[in-house]
């Protein structure tokens, strides 16, 4: 399935998009290391879905707007562009900070949206877990740590970065930084609005996550009590990568 590149301008911000397939809408959106490649999961969905997959502003292709300060900005941000589309019924899924900025939005505005698919998701705090420390982290140990399959993760390492994707990812680690350097990784106000949430809401966990460890799921649990559980055996923080038709089958159920 052949993702088409564009731009679009949403309050002020040019906003790198790829988009492929028929259907219904579904908003794919990525973690704190962007969406620089079109995964096979994508493809897989695109023979299912409307499969939108845009960079959030700071990273990637798209601008870095005056106006970008915190996650709420992103959350209010992504409300403007379900808007300026006319996209309705969407399916949101969101991996790691991508979980996190879909229930920014969530509790803001349900309207548009179908159904939250939460995976690895950062966001909240837990008593009995913590996020991994990625700012502290080197990045060949960061990359390490995203996969339960070492092979995978060695095979990235194998091949060197151009200056370009250098770049990217510098210009994709200021932007997480500026997010979620304080408090790492969540929103303490978060959690007394997720009861807002009134779509179904499937939470996916690898069962051998080193960066949002699968604990957290507990604490989600209570959260968001009629959600649905999936933890993933043998993977790591990234199941649509890792377990690609496994994680494909939980979003189309």
């Amino acid at each position: 399935m052949k993702f088409e590149d564009s731009f679009v301008e949403v309050r002020g911000c040019r906003t790198h998009l790829r988009r492929a397939g028929k259907g219904k809408p579904l908003l794919y959106l990525h973690g704190a290391s962007g969406a620089p490649l079109i995964a096979p999961f994508m493809e897989k969905l695109a023979e299912r879905f409307d499969v939108l997959v845009p960079e959030h502003p700071g990273y990637g292709q798209s601008g870095e707007p005056d106006w970008l300060e915190n996650i709420h900005d992103v959350a209010y941000f992504y409300l403007d562009f379900l808007k300026q589309l006319n996209l309705k019924e969407v399916l949101l899924v969101g991996t790691s900070m991508g979980g996190w900025i879909a229930m920014e939005i969530a509790v803001r505005d349900c309207s548009r949206l179908s159904q939250l698919v939460l995976v690895g998701s950062a966001g909240i705090a837990s008593p009995d877990a913590e996020v991994a420390d990625t700012f502290l982290m080197a990045p060949e140990d960061a990359v390490r740590a995203l996969y339960h399959d070492q092979v995978i993760a060695e095979a990235l390492l194998a091949v060197p970065p151009t200056p370009e994707a250098v770049d990217m990812m510098l210009k994709n680690r200021h932007t997480t930084a500026r997010l979620a350097w304080e408090p790492r990784f969540h929103d303490p106000h978060l959690p007394k609005w997720l009861h807002r949430i009134d779509v179904p809401v499937k939470i996916v966990w690898g069962e051998n996550d080193r960066i949002v460890p699968v604990k957290f799921v507990d604490e989600f649990k209570k959260l968001l009590p009629r959600s649905e559980v999936f933890v993933v055996k043998n993977c790591g923080h990234l199941p649509p990568v890792e377990k690609p038709d496994e994680f494909v089958s939980i979003v189309c159920k």
